[in-house]
């Protein structure tokens, strides 16, 4: 282990994670990246806290803690998609069943959620509820591209193997959202993180962020035809599309 390598300890309940240093490009890209679409982002993020404001009772921003880089928490802020009255604890019911049984990663309110606020389901669609989370890459926290950051309570409960995604910074997009995402079982998920962490480079960043538009299009095309992947899909055709995706963008598969 280098000396640069350090360890940080989230909770007594957590297991100590390693925290690989962050590659000197990323935050000279994260900023260049978002400097250059700030014509565009601030305006919409703008007009999404004004629809948020009219159109549902509430504060517009939901704050939540996430897992971040080594393990450490932090607060991400997004679009409030939700009714103030709405529970959470389904959700989180909801995934810890998909963790346990690795079935497709299916989202909770394909079919629509009476939680949701009105456009929330728009929102979540797109994406641009997680909008907010640009001022969590300016501080540091997140990059636009890396592993999306996980609740503490999941992680709690992730494998030895699976909290090596912590090795990266977290980010707004990345090799799991533009490699079918909700087609995907929750450990692809995983080895999707650690083959982005393995092949870490500038322009690999830059391929995700191009793809990025192009699938964040299909998943508002089937959000739209609330389509339900088989739920008897054998492990070894999941596994085979997987290696599919990888390869499409050019990685190597990771193995736990």
């Amino acid at each position: 282990m280098s000396s640069t390598t350090k360890t940080i300890t989230i909770a007594s309940a957590l297991r100590v994670v390693p925290a690989e240093r962050v590659p000197a490009w990323k935050a000279p890209l994260d900023f260049t990246c978002i400097l250059l679409s700030l014509p565009l982002w601030l305006p919409l993020m703008l007009l999404l806290m004004l629809v948020t404001r009219i159109a549902s009772r509430g504060p517009i921003f939901y704050r939540q803690k996430r897992v971040g880089l080594g393990g450490k928490q932090f607060s991400i802020w997004k679009f409030r998609t939700m009714k103030v009255t709405a529970e959470t604890q389904a959700h989180e019911r909801y995934f810890e069943e998909l963790i346990r049984t690795n079935c497709v990663m299916t989202k909770l309110d394909t079919h629509g959620d009476p939680r949701l606020a009105p456009f929330g389901r728009i929102l979540r669609a797109t994406g641009l509820d997680e909008l907010p989370q640009i001022f969590n890459v300016l501080r540091g926290e997140m990059s636009l591209v890396g592993p999306r950051p996980c609740l503490p309570n999941e992680f709690a409960n992730y494998e030895l193997w699976q909290r090596q995604r912590a090795n990266a910074l977290p980010g707004l997009t990345g090799l799991w959202q533009v490699s079918g995402k909700n087609k995907t079982t929750f450990n692809d998920m995983i080895r999707m993180d650690l083959a982005y962490l393995n092949n870490l480079s500038l322009l690999l960043d830059l391929k995700i962020m191009f793809k990025t538009a192009a699938a964040i299009a299909q998943q508002v095309i089937e959000s739209r035809q609330a389509s339900v992947p088989p739920a008897a899909e054998s492990s070894s055709l999941r596994s085979r599309a997987s290696s599919t995706r990888l390869e499409v963008v050019g990685l190597k598969s990771y193995e736990s």
